[in-house]
């Protein structure tokens, strides 16, 4: 007969026990698991994307409905366990009395709580759980909203990034000189805090919290030298502490957790406690990586076996997208020890390993974190690396002085490198997983749940694959468009020009579409590849569009609207400025902005409102900026020779020129360009898809940069003396990228798949091609070259929607 196993806590250290226990010891215990959340199991790491909307709950549900009833487990969610009874080996809940024969404590950590006046406050949060993220989310709706993060760590700084993917303005008040000062060293610290500002999040070190102010909500938060931070939210972050109060009240040994042994044994011999409540060796542990390996061990324990629990030494990642930030061990500062740093300022590159007696006690690296396991697995093993001192900094690929295949970098680690610290897998796990059967990622995944997270460790288990199956391995194939298909982006393309297929119905229908008429993600695909072939045939599906595009303005999070008239190369005169300031009057427009595009926003425009406002706009002469659009949207540029005594060619002018050439011209994605009058750059064009720095010899000419969630450089396309050639070169490039990339990649992405030799003997070396990409891109703006608002035939927002509206084809930006 089986035993009663109890849980107390459904979280993700409770749910990696249960499966190890039912992996080890299949049918030996019935389940019962508690749960004060109304929910199960989900991946806590990974609130920091439902808060910034990259990710939905349902993605980092980690243990579903299905697969609880799957292992017979039986689910007491919402329910919390208030005693327990040690004598009578029972739990007591709001449900009455459940019987344990074992009992696993697995009931996480409490956010601490400044201990200030206002603490109570409504719109005072905490970070903890999907509950907290919701609250943020409902509380951030709010057009305005602003937030306030007490504490810099990791956290914090999640919730931060998240807040202000929302639109939230944000300040974070830390109390220390330097943000994540466990994690960071101050120069690593520097460089997190430039990078978040350069975000829009404003940051305080050495912040003492004094009050949180408001009398029926928050309003703002005081310091202690007097300086007020206006707030509609606060998010307390600034630590946790073990959930031991049940444990203790049943007069389990507790310190500041439930004490366990290296078994996960607690003071009472049936009972086992795990996670972040525990206090093992007089440590707690509040990092996802000791956690699973705290539940390896209890699953043994419940299973049997013989298992021991020594500790953990932990690694730390930012959950922040686009910034690259990983620190493991101890960098104090001491006599006894020495330091490698490397600093690349110019790609924001910050290394420093911290050494002593010849080994890797603490690792810091910012902005490229490649060879973090590498170090990690050192530190973790106490590695001698005196016969590497010389070449340590520069990882795996340089280790013993000789450049490694990287390959060959990654089949050197040892089985237990941890290869994803989100779900704590390691590398013997994976390749163990690989020659069982295992022989694509999608299947290593769905066995190990390595690069199911975050997916940062995606490159190192492709490249396990590699090395495990050798020439066995079949390299992972493009992904569908959708699931209305099989076929890739690339497929389709194809396709679509070989069997002369000109409207969505008949692509639908050659093609064995699975559905009847599409979805969200295949439509505007098929939509705009239609419109780049056959620009004379096809008539371009405004509902095939995301909702920006078919309103022609930019919907805003409270259903407003955002109209940015065009500015040719941020060039504007008297005439317009007033056309614009009388129609934000006359509108009521609540915000105008000066955008970083050098035009002028208007923010806030009710969507009846958008035909009249752009018929006061269209008869002052101004047209549509594109700014919701996939399509050109701005040519920035210096004022060049004009004015400035710096100034090598007319900037200005030639930005102009390839605005009013380019406007309206659709692509897979948005693309932003500048002209800079000279190498100062004050155009910042080295970091658009495509710009145009001018020399005393001419041009020249870049492209495949980026300035978003990917920060790039421009690639040099080509050198002219010629003005005509330039734009004749960026019209090339503009075509060529329009009639082969897959939709919603931007250059820079679709560069690195093609390479920019490819695209250079097309668009630089062959004048005959580069002709006729000049030739179709002209056909094609003949057509669509129009500003929407002054085309009387294009559907307005007033006009009824036809039934596909209902697929909510929202912005991808």
């Amino acid at each position: 007969m089986a035993e009663k196993l109890v849980v107390i806590g459904a979280g993700m250290a409770s749910g990696r026990v249960l499966e190890e226990l039912f992996e080890h010891a299949p049918g030996r215990y019935d389940v019962t698991l508690f749960g004060a959340e109304p929910r199960g199991n989900y991946n806590r790491i990974m609130l920091s994307p439902v808060l910034s909307g990259e990710k939905t709950y349902d993605e980092i549900v980690t243990h579903d409905a299905a697969w609880y009833a799957q292992q017979g487990v039986a689910c007491r969610f919402g329910e919390a366990v208030t005693t327990i009874d040690r004598a009578r080996k029972i739990v007591v809940s709001e449900q009455g009395e459940t019987p344990y024969d074992k009992l696993l404590i697995a009931t996480g950590s409490q956010p601490f709580i400044i201990p200030v006046p206002g603490k109570d406050l409504p719109g005072v949060l905490t970070y903890r759980d999907l509950d907290d993220v919701e609250a943020m989310l409902s509380l951030a709706k709010s057009p305005g909203s602003k937030a306030v993060v007490i504490g810099g760590g990791l956290l914090g700084l999640e919730a931060a990034a998240g807040l202000k993917a929302q639109g939230v303005s944000v300040t974070v008040l830390h109390l220390m000189p330097h943000l994540m000062e466990r994690q960071l060293d101050g120069p690593a610290g520097y460089l997190l805090k430039a990078e978040l500002e350069r975000r829009g999040v404003e940051v305080v070190c050495g912040a003492n919290t004094q009050a949180i102010l408001g009398e029926d909500r928050v309003t703002s938060v005081r310091l202690e030298d007097g300086r007020c931070f206006p707030a509609d939210i606060v998010v307390m972050a600034v630590g946790i502490r073990p959930s031991k109060s049940l444990a203790e009240s049943a007069g389990l040994a507790t310190g500041r957790g439930v004490h366990v042994d290296d078994a996960m044994v607690t003071s009472d011999t049936n009972i086992l406690a795990v996670g972040e409540c525990v206090e093992h060796r007089s440590q707690c542990y509040g990092l996802v990586a000791p956690l699973y390996e705290m539940a390896k061990i209890a699953a043994q324990t419940l299973a049997g076996e013989t298992a021991a629990y020594t500790g953990s030494v932990t690694s730390t990642k930012l959950k922040v997208t686009g910034v690259d930030l990983f620190s493991a061990g101890d960098f104090a500062e001491g006599d006894d020890r020495e330091e490698i740093v490397f600093r690349d300022p110019a790609r924001g590159v910050y290394k420093r390993l911290v050494l002593r007696d010849d080994r890797i006690i603490g690792a810091v690296m910012y902005g490229d974190t490649t060879d973090g396991a590498w170090f990690f697995g050192h530190l973790k093993d106490r590695t001698d690396i005196s016969e590497m001192r010389d070449t340590l900094i520069f990882g795996p690929a340089y280790a013993g002085g000789a450049p490694l295949d990287p390959m060959a970098a990654v089949a050197a680690l040892p089985d237990d490198a941890e290869i994803c610290g989100c779900n704590g897998v390691c590398k013997g796990k994976i390749t163990s997983t690989i020659t069982g059967g295992a022989t694509t990622l999608e299947a290593v995944r769905g066995l190990t749940k390595a690069s199911s997270s975050c997916g940062s460790c995606t490159g190192l288990v492709e490249q396990l694959l590699a090395v495990t199956l050798g020439d066995s391995y079949a390299a992972p194939t493009a992904k569908s468009v959708c699931g209305c298909t099989d076929l890739t982006h690339e497929d389709v393309r194809r396709l679509i020009k070989s069997r002369d297929l000109k409207s969505i119905p008949a692509v639908m229908q050659e093609l064995a579409w699975k559905t009847s008429c599409g979805c969200h993600v295949c439509r505007p695909a098929l939509n705009y590849y239609l419109i780049a072939d056959w620009p004379l045939e096809y008539k371009d599906d405004p509902q095939s569009r995301f909702v920006n595009e078919r309103n022609h303005a930019n919907i805003q999070k409270d259903g407003t609207f955002s109209v940015v008239p065009r500015m040719w190369g941020g060039i504007t005169n008297p005439q317009e400025l007033r056309a614009i300031a009388d129609a934000a009057e006359k509108f009521n427009v609540p915000t105008v902005k000066v955008t970083g595009g050098q035009r002028i926003d208007m923010l806030g425009i009710k969507k009846e409102d958008l035909p009249k406002i752009w018929a006061d706009l269209n008869q002052a002469g101004l047209v549509s900026g594109h700014a919701y659009a996939k399509g050109l949207r701005t040519v920035k540029t210096c004022v060049g020779t004009d004015h400035c005594r710096f100034g090598t060619q007319d900037s200005t002018g030639l930005g102009v020129k390839i605005e009013k050439r380019m406007w309206g011209s659709w692509t897979p994605h948005k693309v932003k360009m500048a002209v800079s009058g000279c190498p100062r750059n004050c155009a910042e064009a080295t970091c658009k898809d495509v710009g145009v720095i001018c020399v005393d010899s001419g041009y020249e000419v870049s492209v495949a940069g980026a300035a978003g969630m990917d920060v790039k450089e421009t690639e040099p396309l080509g050198k002219t003396s010629s003005e005509t050639e330039a734009i004749e070169l960026i019209v090339a490039f503009v075509q060529l990228y329009r009639e082969n990339a897959k939709y919603l990649d931007r250059p820079y992405k679709w560069v690195a798949k093609v390479g920019l030799d490819w695209v250079k003997a097309r668009v630089v070396d062959d004048h005959d091609a580069r002709k006729a990409l000049i030739e179709r891109f002209d056909l094609s703006q003949h057509v669509y070259q129009k500003d929407p608002w002054a085309e009387r035939a294009t559907p307005s927002v007033e006009q009824a929607w036809s039934p596909l509206a209902n697929l909510t084809l929202e912005a991808a930006e």
